[in-house]
């Protein structure tokens, strides 16, 4: 338990450096630390914000006089950034469950369950579950893809304004709008443009390849521009070596010399195609200022699924090569037992996990801690968000485990979580809240 105090210090902690901001980076005091670019620090919170940060130091109780919390070198983080989420279909596993793993099968069961089930109400009890299991676990900002077709889209568009209201002072709530590009051209299509610019919202859509793609996303970029809207893609979800939305994307934005953040998702078939075409691709993208977000774990589920045969690529897009590139790589949860994915918990942390074993980012582990946290709230433009620095609120998330091996080998069920220096209640929303909800299909 932390001290009731306004001031105090966090004591011994362990801070990875490419998380700290504005101020030089204590030096590691381990082998560990330094291999794995950890740093031993000192923080002080005092009225909520982080006010010093300090090499550990054995005499900063008595110096200071003021409480300490010891944390024998437990890890802090700053509060997790989960930059793509689809909360609008979170929790319906159990009434509609995908038959056979496929994408394919995804979709069915999303859009019959949809129709079946989606109300103001039922969205809303899902929506706010998904909410009560970020927060707990340390999660300050989400955006959100809305399925936003016709009237049931606009009723959820209206549930996620009211959730957005009533925990705006816990939770940073962003919305996109999920439709196929040729949606655009109808007056349905623009009336939406129009709601996704009064909620300040962000534009968006499902690319396919098709032959009319150029126009369609000339659409929605012109769409985009009249409204000064961000666009965020879903963008070759698939395994198909002949999918370049991406690459399209990227042309049509340096076309329109369009100068607001476009975040593409997915970007799956970067890891099929031949690497000339992928150096072109991200040679494009890093010009049209394009930021990244893989979804490990859905990506995984989903691709290359195939009934009685192994799967033989791991889904996840090309993310050593975008980093490498110098584009934005992030890192989220996508979808959380739906048809999509039938497990997921919200909590960011698993998600980088499982990114660090599917794709390789430790050896080093490096600035990857920057996928869930900095980068992330950089791309959703917000500068206070996914860092530690001096005079930035103490929403911070402090664990028992010392080292990325520690973290990332055990449940990190215990961590405490600080809202501007106060500790939260970390329990978790018990599934019994939405037995009502679950309907025999």
């Amino acid at each position: 338990m932390l001290p009731s105090a306004s001031n105090y210090w966090l004591k011994n902690g362990c801070v990875p450096a490419c998380l700290l901001e504005g101020s030089i980076a204590p030096p590691p005091t381990t082998p560990v630390q330094a291999r794995e670019g950890l740093c031993a620090a000192d923080l002080e919170i005092a009225a909520g914000k982080i006010a010093r940060i300090i090499p550990a130091a054995e005499d900063v109780a008595q110096v200071a006089g003021i409480p300490v919390v010891d944390l024998r070198g437990g890890l802090i983080w700053p509060a997790f950034v989960d930059l793509h989420a689809h909360l609008d279909k979170g929790h319906i596993w159990n009434r509609s469950p995908n038959p056979d793993g496929t994408f394919a099968s995804a979709i069915s069961a999303a859009r019959a369950d949809a129709e079946k089930y989606w109300n103001a109400e039922d969205v809303y009890r899902r929506m706010e579950f998904s909410l009560k299991c970020s927060f707990a676990q340390g999660t300050q900002a989400i955006r959100t893809h809305i399925d936003a077709e016709g009237d049931r889209g606009m009723t959820s568009l209206e549930v996620f304004q009211t959730l957005r209201s009533q925990w705006e002072d816990r939770l940073i709530l962003q919305a996109v709008s999920l439709v196929s590009l040729d949606y655009f051209f109808t007056k349905a299509g623009e009336k939406l443009a129009d709601k996704i610019a009064e909620i300040n919202g962000i534009l968006g859509g499902v690319v396919y390849m098709n032959p009319d793609l150029e126009k369609q996303l000339d659409r929605v970029f012109s769409l985009a521009k009249e409204r000064n809207l961000n666009l965020d893609f879903h963008t070759d979800e698939n395994g198909d070596p002949d999918s370049t939305t991406l690459r399209e994307v990227a042309k049509t934005a340096l076309r329109h010399q369009f100068s607001g953040q476009i975040v593409c998702g997915h970007c799956c078939s970067l890891a099929v195609q031949p690497p000339d075409l992928v150096t072109q691709t991200l040679e494009l993208v890093k010009e049209a200022n394009i930021g990244i977000v893989s979804l490990p774990t859905c990506n995984l589920y989903l691709q290359d699924r195939q009934p009685q045969r192994t799967p033989r690529w791991r889904g996840v897009t090309l993310l050593h090569e975008i980093k490498a590139a110098g584009i934005p790589a992030a890192v989220a949860n996508d979808n959380c037992r739906d048809p999509f994915y039938a497990f997921g918990d919200r909590d960011v942390l698993e998600t980088f996990n499982m990114a660090v074993r599917i794709a390789h980012l430790d050896m080093p582990y490096g600035d990857w801690p920057q996928s869930v946290t900095k980068t992330p709230a950089d791309l959703m433009g917000l500068p206070n968000s996914g860092r530690i620095k001096v005079g930035l609120p103490a929403d911070l998330i402090l664990f028992k485990a010392r080292n990325f091996s520690e973290l990332l080998s055990r449940n990190q069920f215990d961590r405490t979580v600080l809202r501007q220096g106060k500790e939260i209640d970390t329990t978790l929303p018990d599934y019994r809240e939405l037995d009502d909800l679950i309907v025999d299909s």
